[in-house]
């Protein structure tokens, strides 16, 4: 199972106008409250992360990422993350210990003992 996309730039726009952002040199989390009853996701690499192959690979690392970490019953929110110029370079379980503190610090997982 995977999580629905926001793809719209309308809906894009709207989360990062109005949601909360956690920043890492690795990744930027974008998250907002939605009254749809699940939770969608989207992933953005600009072209200072890099040419194609680069951005790619950044946003296939996140979805890895994304998915070992928050589970899917999560609530009604729109996350968005973005790919800084670390992103390409790391792998996903790298990247899972910075997307399990932000997502910890933004509210939507539970902090660990």
């Amino acid at each position: 199972m995977r999580y629905r996309v926001i793809n719209k730039n309308k809906e894009f726009l709207r989360v990062y106008g109005k949601g909360k952002a956690q920043v890492h040199p690795q990744v930027v989390v974008y998250v907002l409250k939605n009254r749809l009853g699940y939770t969608r996701v989207g992933f953005t690499a600009t072209k200072k992360v890099g040419k194609a192959v680069k951005r790619n690979r950044a946003r296939r690392v996140m979805r890895a990422a994304l998915c070992q970490v928050m589970p899917y019953d999560v609530g009604s929110w729109d996350v968005i993350l973005v790919a800084r110029a670390q992103t390409p370079g790391l792998k996903s379980t790298q990247l899972e210990k910075t997307l399990k503190k932000l997502l910890t610090r933004a509210g939507l997982l539970e902090k660990e003992s």
